[in-house]
């Protein structure tokens, strides 16, 4: 992390979050478990109306999601609809410019990388630039403009891309995010769960699909002004009869310690748009010894934003499980509830949570040698 955390006593913790919200409701149940201090929780509401926040040096600082809270979305969107779709770069601007207010106390999630997990545009230069397999894509790193429909026609033509996921670049939870299959100028295809709705963007619990260029062209052009990053569909191994598979793996003080199995019949993996959790194990003996070298995709991509303490990375195996790619790293990607850690990886009692005030509590006392997680499962 950013600082030393080397102090006798343990850590006392503050978190940035909704006070309301389970998210803080469990990391703070995480840290009444280890024996230490209740959490001082700081309300978004507060930073975002009063122009920021202090930390005592004593103080182990968290930042949790800024979600589920019509005033806060208000004040970061200009919208209290957790449906819609736009505003993600107004988002972004006004949720990185908060975190920037932040000021002492020993951070656990670096400003400088919150920036570029919350661009996928920047995530996806980074992991490439580290040598990270990830999804081809003629957006990495925010060069390459795209205005509308026009311009992803044109790169998927250029990249001889025949199949494409667009994504809005600071979108979250599949919001916006449109799965493309062309074959030459006469056939295409979308998959989305956005919806148009009196002229603006909704996002529904609902899979749909059009096969009208005009009607896709119209929304791509409504999601381009956020900023939209364009990726090659990854071929995804299958779990079960006509089900994909992805992972999401937690990755915390660099070490990999939660996995789950998502998958669909769809192209999004997505637990609100009809995913369902798959069997680790199936997927463990899928993989063979391959499972360590998907936990070390995991771990480069984790080692990429060294100055935040816990990611969670979502692990696109291909077809056959013998390869693996990086479609996202996320910054608050640690809402499992009730998931222990996989056997081997260091947390195998501990939820998502316990295992993050675990990793900050080692920093205070010598360090103990743990097992080898790259065994299986």
């Amino acid at each position: 992390m950013s600082q030393s955390a080397n102090r006798p006593g343990g850590p006392r913790f503050a978190v940035v979050g909704n006070p309301e919200n389970r998210r803080v409701a469990l990391f703070a149940a995480a840290v009444r478990a280890a024996g230490l201090p209740e959490p001082r929780v700081v309300p978004w509401l507060d930073v975002l109306r009063g122009g920021g926040a202090v930390f005592g040096a004593d103080e182990t600082v968290r930042l949790d999601s800024p979600g589920e809270n019509a005033e806060v979305d208000r004040l970061l969107r200009d919208t209290d609809d957790p449906t819609r779709v736009e505003g993600g770069a107004r988002w972004y601007a006004r949720f990185t410019a908060a975190v920037r207010t932040l000021r002492g106390g020993v951070r656990l999630d670096d400003p400088g990388e919150l920036a570029v997990l919350f661009d996928k545009r920047l995530c996806h230069a980074a992991l490439a630039g580290a040598g990270v397999p990830v999804p081809e894509s003629p957006t990495s790193g925010d060069h390459t403009p795209v205005r509308g429909w026009d311009d992803v026609r044109a790169l998927l033509d250029v990249h001889a891309m025949p199949r494409a996921f667009l994504k809005p670049a600071h979108g979250s939870s599949a919001s916006g995010i449109v799965a493309l299959e062309t074959a030459g100028r006469g056939r295409i295809r979308a998959t989305t769960s956005v919806e148009a709705v009196d002229g603006a963007l909704h996002n529904s619990l609902r899979i749909r699909r059009s096969t009208s260029e005009a009607e896709i062209a119209a929304l791509v052009d409504a999601l381009a002004p956020d900023g939209l990053h364009v990726e090659r569909w990854w071929p995804k191994a299958s779990l079960g009869a006509g089900r994909t598979a992805d992972l999401r793996v937690v990755v915390v003080a660099g070490r990999a310690t939660h996995a789950v199995v998502r998958t669909s019949r769809a192209p999004m993996t997505n637990l609100h748009l009809g995913g369902a959790r798959g069997d680790l194990t199936a997927a463990v003996d899928a993989m063979g010894p391959r499972w360590a070298d998907a936990l070390d995709v995991c771990e480069r991509a984790a080692a990429c934003f060294p100055g935040t303490l816990c990611v969670g990375v979502d692990l696109l195996p291909a077809t056959g499980w013998r390869r693996f790619a990086v479609g996202e790293v996320n910054a608050f990607g640690d809402l499992l509830p009730g998931l222990t850690g996989f056997p081997g990886g260091g947390a195998e009692h501990l939820g998502t949570h316990a295992a993050q005030v675990a990793a900050v509590q080692r920093r205070y006392t010598p360090h103990q040698p743990t097992k080898d997680h790259r065994a299986g499962t």
